[in-house]
């Protein structure tokens, strides 16, 4: 007899995934032909809430299997399928837990839960659980507020107020078309249609457009002549970089200041869970004996532990 709850092999929920991916189209598009496990959209009454709570889904010979193995699997679901609602893919997903409780239990009946290599990989599967566990239990809650806003003052001294351009730049090969350019705007000429004409920019086809940019986002040339230029103006003499010959007209200004604390809070908050981590790995790594070999078996020269940032 197979236990209550069991958790599918990794070539099941890929299965699970392919399953899916093949499945008839009545089982997840409202516009779809009906099939024989879900009937045609006009006929079929709304589908009703799922119960709350961890209600028992299946038994299968005994084996229980409850809403909470259902919700564990779409999660293993590609983010696309993860987004559907559950009561559309249910049907599918107990078909599958199913067939999984079923081959499960095959495989028992065989021994295979005794293979060395099952036992390896159930073990590795085990470490990798706990590894993960542990790491949860240490950054539960990473940071108390103080600590977020310490961080956060740092996080601003690294991303401080920076002046951005918005431009628009036209990238031809020559000095010359430069200048034939710049005489066609003298003329009136509309800058982001001579930039679909002339430009070899991969950005001609939006006109030249390069959104808001600093100044060390740019080549220094490029940089010191956009900047220079007033809001609505285009440089009146070509500009030389590596790339070939420029020519940029300045459409906004603005002051770009850093994120505020609400919005910085999930970037800082990771970073002291990665300071906590290595911290805790520095100190694992003092407080253990290691020895790594490479693969001609000859030892490693042991490497220091991992500081923090």
């Amino acid at each position: 007899m197979m236990p209550c709850r069991f958790t599918l092999a990794a070539a099941l929920l890929l299965a699970l995934a392919a399953g899916f991916a093949a499945a008839p189209a009545g089982a997840t598009d409202q516009g779809a032909a009906p099939s024989p496990q879900r009937p045609a959209a006009s006929n079929a009454p709304a589908t009703p809430p799922l119960p709350p709570g961890n209600m028992v889904v299946a038994r299968v010979d005994g084996a229980v299997l409850h809403l909470s193995d259902v919700e564990a699997v779409q999660q293993s679901l590609p983010q696309q399928a993860q987004k559907l609602p559950l009561q559309q893919i249910y049907p599918i997903l107990l078909d599958r837990l199913v067939d999984g409780a079923l081959v499960t239990e095959a495989g028992r009946k065989e021994h295979l839960d005794q293979d060395p290599a099952v036992e390896r990989r159930l073990k590795q599967f085990e470490d990798h659980l706990i590894q993960q566990a542990y790491v949860e239990q240490l950054i539960k809650g990473a940071g108390t507020e103080d600590q977020l806003k310490a961080r956060y003052q740092k996080f601003i001294q690294e991303k401080p107020a920076r002046e951005e351009v918005h431009a628009r730049h036209i990238l031809v090969k020559t000095e010359s078309e430069a200048k034939s350019i710049i005489a066609q705007l003298d003329k009136g000429a509309d800058f982001s249609t001579l930039a679909k004409k002339y430009s070899t920019d991969p950005g001609a086809a939006s006109g030249g457009d390069l959104g808001y940019f600093g100044r060390d986002d740019m080549v220094p040339a490029f940089a010191a002549a956009a900047f220079a230029l007033p809001v609505g103006k285009y440089t009146e003499t070509p500009v030389k970089t590596a790339f070939g010959w420029h020519v940029i007209l300045v459409e906004d200004r603005r002051v770009k200041n850093p994120p505020s604390f609400a919005e910085a809070r999930e970037e800082i908050s990771r970073e002291l869970a990665r300071d906590i981590i290595k911290a805790k790995l520095a100190q694992l790594r003092s407080a253990a004996t290691i020895e790594t070999f490479g693969l001609d078996g000859k030892p490693l020269p042991q490497s220091k532990a991992p500081q923090g940032k």
